[in-house]
């Protein structure tokens, strides 16, 4: 819902709304009714409950009352997903209502110049790079300053790109796989471009 077909607010209710558009957008998560007193200058959770019910009915938040940190925005002025608790994947856990923080993908797109591939092969399974997957990709100024070990997509002209385990030791570069079937490519420096180092995978489930 776009929050200009909302309802209008009252001076209130505009106060409080201002107040957590700005707190969400700094912490990344929705503060308590306890927060919410004290910003506003209350002593008592009733008003700031009476305002967060307002705000909902009229379209400019979402709210389960009596649990404060499950509070959204509407329209799009908090960005992120949701992480609502802990998964096992042995046992089992409790998971919670109370969303405290959200996954923040915006530092990962807003990457300058960043690129996406998609994965043809399995040679990188034993790092979970199975063939199909979307891998994103950032660019790489100086290949002189990667890590060994570091997932990247290179390039040796003639013969095509690929995606491997990097590892340098003086003039010489060795692309590893994460698969026992394949053997490393080792090459001179000079031979490989670099064409950017792993940032996250993306698998269609």
């Amino acid at each position: 819902m776009d929050t200009s077909s909302s309802e209008s607010l009252t001076p209130a209710q505009q106060e409080l709304y201002d107040w957590l558009s700005d707190y969400i957008g700094t912490h990344h998560h929705s503060p308590s009714i306890r927060q919410m007193m004290q910003a506003m200058g209350l002593r008592s959770p009733a008003p700031v409950q009476s305002r967060l019910r307002h705000l909902q009915q009229k379209g400019w938040i979402t709210w389960q009352e009596g649990q404060a940190r499950t509070l959204q925005l509407i329209g799009g002025l908090v960005s992120g997903i949701p992480v609502l608790g802990a998964v096992a994947a042995g046992g089992l856990v409790q998971t919670f209502d109370d969303v405290q923080e959200r996954l923040d993908l915006n530092s990962i797109l807003e990457t300058q110049g960043l690129f996406a591939l998609t994965v043809n092969g399995d040679s990188m399974v034993d790092a979970y790079i199975a063939d199909g997957d979307v891998v994103l990709m950032e660019p790489v100024q100086e290949p002189s300053c990667l890590r060994n070990g570091t997932v990247v997509s290179a390039m040796v002209p003639g013969s095509g790109t690929t995606l491997k385990h990097f590892h340098r030791k003086g003039s010489r570069v060795r692309l590893e796989a994460a698969n026992s079937a394949y053997e490393p490519i080792e090459l001179e420096a000079d031979q490989v471009h670099i064409q950017g180092k792993l940032l996250a995978v993306w698998r269609q489930v």
